[in-house]
């Protein structure tokens, strides 16, 4: 079967006063009917840009989808008169946020903000709208439903908030859910609960899943295959036991090395060293030649492609491919 959505050489452009700048460039994966991709990488990588561009929803100014394709059911999203993408967006395609209390609006009730979603792409009426609602509020596990759905935002917990953010995303019954760090702030307990949510919906209904995350347990935990960011592209790209157990992208490494693991003495933990690069500073060649503890002079001559250097295994790295190809 073709992939569910296939991201082609996505490029996202933002205006500033020090000039104009892609905070993602070139950027290309796909997702498979009901696969969990983890997408991930350090904060300013580029992860939340990549969804927000893939929803059209970016604050535009400052920026703007520049190029590429994104081919989901095999159509062009960024083809797409706005009319057609609000019929997708929320409706095939559901996202989860990453602070359910700004992405819910505080004067309308939990229940009629997910009964709106359920309104307006699925046509029902308001009475059977809410009792979807309640419906759903039970499949996320909240307490209570049929007295929830009158509750406000700023009366439920994190926990709850986040749920209902998923009862939202799901309420369509989507192909596709895009979860932008859905478990932030949230504390471990709550997360677990959060994550095996997210895990059993995926099993009941094969709904596929792009999860936005720094935590790599958490990727270890959910996803089946796993794209890492770094400076608006992606450095390397593999399934989850080969990205755990033979990591090709020095950066890569480095992420790994900073995570403690179950079972190993007390140790003190690798930083990588350095920071993401500004944008208005990227450095000529290999984006992450400065921090790499493997650089060579002529790395900085011309940027790596992303090259597939064994089955279903891609990476964004000189040495990696000249000792894997």
């Amino acid at each position: 079967m073709p992939p569910l959505i296939s991201v082609n050489n996505l490029r996202t452009e933002f205006r500033t006063r020090e000039g104009n700048f892609f905070a993602v460039d070139g950027v290309s994966f796909h997702v498979n009917q009901g696969e969990v991709l983890g997408l991930v990488g350090e904060s300013g990588c580029g992860k939340s840009v990549t969804a927000l561009s893939i929803m059209r929803i970016l604050p535009a100014p400052p920026g703007r989808v520049a190029g590429g394709e994104v081919i989901f059911e095999g159509v062009d999203l960024l083809k797409l008169p706005e009319a057609k993408m609000r019929a997708i967006r929320g409706g095939r395609i559901g996202m989860v946020f990453q602070e359910p209390m700004t992405s819910l609006n505080p004067v309308f009730t939990v229940g009629d903000q997910v009964a709106e979603a359920i309104i307006v792409h699925k046509g029902l009426k308001k009475d059977q709208a809410l009792s979807r609602a309640a419906e759903l509020f039970g499949m996320v596990g909240l307490p209570e439903p049929e007295k929830l759905i009158s509750s406000y935002p700023h009366q439920l917990s994190g926990g709850m908030r986040q749920r209902v953010m998923i009862a939202m995303a799901i309420s369509c019954g989507p192909g596709l859910v895009i979860a932008d760090e859905p478990t932030t702030a949230l504390d471990v307990t709550i997360q677990a609960q959060i994550l095996a949510l997210m895990g059993d919906i995926r099993k009941k209904t094969g709904t596929a899943i792009i999860l936005i995350t720094h935590d790599l347990g958490i990727i270890a935990q959910m996803a089946d295959r796993v794209a890492v960011m770094y400076a608006g592209r992606i450095v390397e790209e593999a399934r989850t036991d080969d990205i755990f157990h033979d990591p090709l992208h020095p950066y890569t490494e480095g992420l790994l090395a900073s995570i403690p693991k179950p079972g190993e003495k007390l140790r003190r933990l690798k930083a990588i060293p350095g920071m993401v690069p500004k944008l208005s500073e990227l450095p000529r060649g290999c984006k992450f030649l400065p921090r790499c503890p493997y650089a060579k002079p002529e790395y900085s001559e011309s940027e790596p492609e992303l090259v597939e250097v064994k089955p279903g295994h891609r990476v964004r790295c000189f040495r990696a491919q000249e000792n894997n190809i």
